[in-house]
């Protein structure tokens, strides 16, 4: 099996890696980084391809949705009848000493990334989409990854 990429007509399928890094203060927040996705679109130098957007900590996620404050109030509402972080003894997880088992469920219902469709080297939105970094366990630096291939 060839598990290479089919190269395009001038031989070349361009790969690209970033890793974004944040600290959010509390302990969740909703991060619009469309713009951050979009600059490292350009720097690439893609135009036909794909973008992989992913947290690389398992209390983060990367979703798409609308940058409405009142959807991002009602997902935290939404999220916390979900896991609510207290009484933290109600988790098995957080008898290794951890506080942060609701957080492991928020990121799993948000999910861990997004691929989105670049053409004419821009991000193939549909009306209203942007990228956001979910944090549910805040306070210490994480990162998401950023991987674009194409052309």
């Amino acid at each position: 099996m060839n598990n290479s990429l089919p190269k395009s007509d001038n031989g070349s399928v361009k790969s690209f890696r970033k890793e974004l890094w944040f600290e959010v203060p509390g302990r969740r927040a909703f991060l619009n980084i469309t713009r951050e996705v979009e600059d490292c679109l350009r720097e690439s130098g893609v135009k036909e391809g794909l973008v992989l957007i992913n947290a690389m900590h398992i209390t983060a996620s990367v979703f798409i949705n609308d940058d409405e404050p009142g959807l991002h109030a009602d997902y935290e509402k939404w999220l916390e009848r979900l896991a609510p972080h207290e009484p933290a003894s109600q988790y098995r997880h957080n008898r290794t000493g951890e506080d942060n088992a609701d957080a492991h469920m928020k990121r799993q219902v948000m999910g861990r990334e997004v691929v989105v469709a670049v053409t004419g080297g821009k991000l193939d939105f549909g009306p209203w989409e942007q990228i956001f970094y979910g944090e549910f366990d805040g306070g210490r630096k994480k990162r998401a990854l950023i991987k674009i291939i194409g052309e």
